[in-house]
């Protein structure tokens, strides 16, 4: 591997930006599955919540739902950077990451926030470390494959990027969530051009507002580009030409200049230059609409 390459994922976006947090961050397990545990343990998910002591968490495994107030909401929309999650599980409980987290001071979060502690810890350790986005076809209760995001960090002694899922990591998938096997994750860039060239049917592919098909993919491979340079977008921002009302318009020439990006984005690392060069001139999948943008 360039060492290039693996001094840019040892670079902080804003979204990991650990700020004051850095020394903590470097204090903390060196053991990856370790510090996994401890953020995951700091997380509920959203849908664990509104389901509560039913379905995947019938065995308490993510705490009693019953314990957390009545008034906590889904926080994705709050705490849209490593610092500021940091901060509140810091204000819930003063000593920070630990396993003696009650429930009830628990962040209610979803994968995206999980995937960018976890960057920004590994790297304020000196790991080189990325965010990816995709899909799960691995969860034991559906037969589709569902958005998702996890992280990568480069194993210097192995030479090789391994693939973990923290916030997946308490469901029994039937392997190692701090090492998935490449065929297990949907990356977008493989969902992508699977479904352009007719080998896998698009409704394969959802998200957790119910939508699926091309255009769910199109938000995840966006979300991944920006996750390889280092923005890990949050997931009401898209580049314009994939929002809703505006993808539907894409002419078969702009689907195939995506097509071009995505057959890069399979191998980001060989194709590191010219992903880079795409960044720094195409304005088109860099700046983002959506909310107040």
């Amino acid at each position: 591997m360039e060492q290039k390459i693996l001094n840019h994922y040892l670079k902080y976006g804003v979204f990991t930006y650990p700020g004051l947090y850095e020394n903590y961050f470097n204090s903390l397990p060196d053991d990856i599955e370790k510090i996994g545990r401890l953020l995951r343990w700091s997380f509920i998910h959203r849908t664990t919540l509104e389901k509560g002591n039913t379905g995947t968490n019938l065995d308490l495994k993510f705490g009693d739902m019953g314990k957390v107030p009545w008034y906590r909401q889904a926080e994705d929309d709050n705490l849209v950077t490593a610092t500021a999650i940091i901060a509140e599980l810091f204000r819930r409980d003063p000593k920070g990451l630990t396993f003696e987290r009650k429930v009830e001071n628990k962040v209610v979060l979803t994968c995206r926030y999980v995937a960018i502690l976890m960057a920004a810890i590994l790297k304020a350790k000196k790991i080189p470390a990325r965010v990816r986005s995709g899909f799960a076809g691995y969860w034991p209760w559906t037969k589709v494959s569902s958005d998702h995001w996890i992280n990568q960090y480069w194993d210097k002694k192995e030479g090789r990027w391994v693939s973990i899922d923290i916030d997946g990591s308490f469901h029994n998938t039937g392997f190692d969530m701090y090492d998935i096997p490449e065929d297990k994750f949907d990356y977008s860039a493989d969902a992508w051009l699977n479904v352009r060239q007719g080998k896998v049917n698009d409704r394969h592919f959802w998200n957790a507002a119910n939508f699926s098909g091309l255009i769910v993919i199109a938000w995840e491979l966006f979300y991944d580009f920006h996750c390889l340079m280092n923005n890990e977008i949050i997931y009401l921002h898209h580049p314009k030409l994939v929002m809703l009302g505006e993808f539907e318009k894409l002419s078969e020439d702009q689907l195939q200049e995506i097509d071009h990006l995505a057959e890069l984005m399979q191998k980001p690392d060989d194709n590191f230059d010219e992903l880079g060069k795409i960044w720094n001139t195409e304005k088109k999948y860099r700046m983002l609409a959506g909310v107040l943008l």
